[in-house]
C-alpha cells in the first residue's frame, strides 16, 4: 500500500515540477529515490539509484545513443546548410499565403519525416510561418498548433519509415522495424493530418468572421528563445535548390526501406551470431538500418554543400551537442521507470494495466503508453518506461492473442504521441517560447491537434487492427 502510494506521489511531483520548468535530469533521480524512501525501504534508496536507475539509464544509452546523435546532427546540417529553408520556401511559393496553415503543416511534415529534429524545424519554420500568417491575416495564436501538427504528430508516430526516435524505441522489444504496420500507419496519419488541418482551418474561419486578424504582437518571445530563432533565420540565408535540399531527406527514407526489405533479408548473419552470441539480430536490424541511413544522409549533405559551409566544424559540434539533452532526459526517465518497476507497489499497477482487456492487449498497451507519456511530458520517455517495464508482457500477450508484433509496435508509438503534449510537456513549452506566445493564447488548439485528434487516430488503428489484423 505504501509502495503504491509512493509511486503515485512521485509521479504527480514529477509532473508538477516538470511543468514548473525543472530539468528531468535532476527530477528523475530525486523522484526515483524518494519513491523508494516513501515505500519504507530506506536502506535501498542509494543502491536503487546507483544500480537500478543508472543501470537502466546506461542500457537506454547503449541502445539508442547513435540514433539521437545522428538525428540531431542531421537536423543541424539541414538547418545550417539552408536546405530546410529551401524546402520551406518552395512549398510556400507553390501554395501561397492564402493556404498559410496548410503550407506550414506540410513544410514541417516534410522536414520531420525526412529526419530533421522537431526543435530544429520549429526554430527554422517559425520566422516563415510568422510572415505567412501575417500576410494572410490569420491569428498568430494558431502558429504553434500548425507547427505542432506537422512536427509532433503523424510524421513522428504514424507514417511508416519515419526515423523519429519514437518509431525506433519499440524495435528491440518487438523485433520489428520502422515500417511496422505501414498501411495502418498511413491511415492513422491521414486521420491526424486531415482532422488537424480541418480543425485549424475552422478556427481561422471563425476568427475571420469575428474580425480577428493576425493581431498586434511585439514579436518578443516569452521564453528567452528569440535570439536562437533569429540565429536560425540568419543561418538559413544560403542559396540551396529544392532538389539538392530534398536528396538527403529522400535518402533517409529510401535507404532505410532498401536495407529493411532488400539488403538485410538477403544477408546471412550466422557468423555475427557466432561472434556475438548475445546479439539479438532480429531486434537490431531495424536500428542498424536507421543508423546507416542517417550516416549516409549526413555525409551526402556535407558533400553536396562542400565549399559553401560558413563553419562546418561549428555545425557538426552544435549538432552533436544538440543530442545530449534529449538523450539524457529520456534516459533519466527510463531510469526512473526502472526504479518504480522494482517496487512492490508496481505489481498492483502493472496487473491493473495488463488486465484492462486481457483479450485485446492493444487497448492495455495504448492506455499504458499514453498515460506514461502524459505523466512524463514526453512521448519517447513514456514509451521507453512502458516498454522497458512491460514490453516482454505485451509481446507475450500479443503472441498468445495472435496479434502481429508490428501492430503492437504501431499502436505503442501512436499512443505515446497522445497525451505527451499536456501543458507541462517540454516540447510544448519550448514551442510556445519560440513563437512568443503563452499557454492561455495557444494551448487549446495545440492540445486539439496533438492530443484529441491523435487519440481518435489510435482508436481507429486499434479498431481496424482488431478486425483485420496488421497490414
Amino acid at each position: 500500500m505504501f509502495s503504491t502510494f509512493a509511486i503515485v506521489i512521485t509521479l504527480l511531483l514529477l509532473m508538477f515540477f516538470a511543468y514548473r520548468g525543472y530539468s528531468v535530469l535532476i527530477l528523475a533521480p530525486i523522484m526515483a529515490t524518494l519513491a523508494v524512501f516513501l515505500s519504507g525501504d530506506f536502506l535501498s534508496s542509494i543502491p536503487a539509484y546507483t544500480d537500478v536507475f543508472m543501470g537502466a539509464l546506461s542500457g537506454f544509452l547503449l541502445k539508442f545513443f547513435p540514433i539521437f546523435l545522428l538525428g540531431a546532427l542531421f537536423g543541424r546540417l539541414m538547418a545550417d546548410s539552408g536546405a530546410a529553408t529551401a524546402i520551406a520556401n518552395t512549398v510556400v511559393e507553390k501554395l501561397g499565403a492564402s493556404k498559410a496553415i496548410l503550407a506550414v503543416i506540410l513544410v514541417c511534415a516534410i522536414l520531420t519525416y525526412g529526419g530533421v529534429s522537431l526543435f530544429v524545424v520549429a526554430f527554422a519554420i517559425y520566422p516563415i510561418a510568422k510572415d505567412l500568417f501575417k500576410a494572410a491575416d490569420i491569428p498568430k495564436r494558431l502558429i504553434p498548433a500548425a507547427i505542432a501538427l506537422g512536427s509532433f504528430t503523424f510524421t513522428m508516430t504514424a507514417l511508416p519509415g519515419t526515423p523519429a526516435i519514437q518509431n525506433a524505441i519499440p524495435i528491440p522489444y518487438y523485433n520489428t522495424n520502422v515500417f511496422a504496420a505501414p498501411i495502418l500507419g498511413i491511415i492513422g496519419g491521414l486521420v491526424m493530418f486531415i482532422g488537424g488541418w480541418l480543425w485549424l482551418q475552422s478556427r481561422a474561419r471563425k476568427a475571420n468572421a469575428a474580425g480577428e486578424g493576425y493581431g498586434q504582437h511585439d514579436e518578443e518571445d516569452v521564453g528567452g528563445l528569440g535570439a536562437a530563432a533569429q540565429e536560425a533565420e540568419a543561418l538559413n540565408t544560403h542559396h540551396t535548390s529544392f532538389t539538392i535540399a530534398m536528396i538527403p531527406l529522400i535518402l533517409v527514407i529510401g535507404l532505410n526501406a532498401l536495407l529493411t526489405y532488400a539488403i538485410f533479408p538477403s544477408m546471412d548473419f550466422s557468423s555475427l551470431q557466432t561472434q556475438f552470441p548475445d546479439l539479438n539480430i532480429a531486434g537490431s536490424l531495424g536500428l542498424w538500418s536507421i543508423i546507416i541511413s542517417l550516416v549516409v544522409a549526413c555525409v551526402v549533405l556535407v558533400l553536396l554543400r562542400i565549399g559553401h559551409w560558413d563553419n562546418l566544424q561549428k555545425t557538426i559540434n552544435r549538432g552533436t551537442y544538440d543530442s545530449m539533452l534529449p538523450i539524457f532526459n529520456t534516459a533519466s526517465e527510463v531510469g526512473y521507470g526502472a526504479v518504480i518497476a522494482s517496487l512492490a507497489g508496481f505489481l498492483i499497477i502493472r496487473d491493473s494495466i495488463l488486465n484492462l482487456n486481457p483479450d485485446n492487449p492493444l487497448i492495455s498497451e495504448a492506455v499504458a503508453m499514453t498515460t506514461l507519456a502524459g505523466i512524463t511530458g514526453s512521448s519517447s520517455g513514456g514509451l521507453s518506461i512502458a516498454l522497458s517495464t512491460l514490453g516482454e508482457d505485451y509481446l507475450r500477450m500479443a503472441i498468445n492473442a495472435g496479434i502481429d508484433p508490428e501492430l503492437m509496435h504501431r499502436v505503442a508509438v501512436m499512443a505515446a504521441g497522445g497525451l505527451d503534449t499536456l501543458p507541462h510537456s517540454g516540447a510544448v513549452i519550448t514551442l510556445l517560447a519560440i513563437c512568443g506566445l503563452t499557454h492561455k493564447q495557444s494551448y487549446l488548439n495545440v492540445a486539439m491537434v496533438t492530443m484529441a485528434i491523435p487519440l481518435v487516430a489510435v482508436i481507429t488503428v486499434i479498431t481496424l487492427g482488431t478486425m483485420f489484423g496488421s497490414f
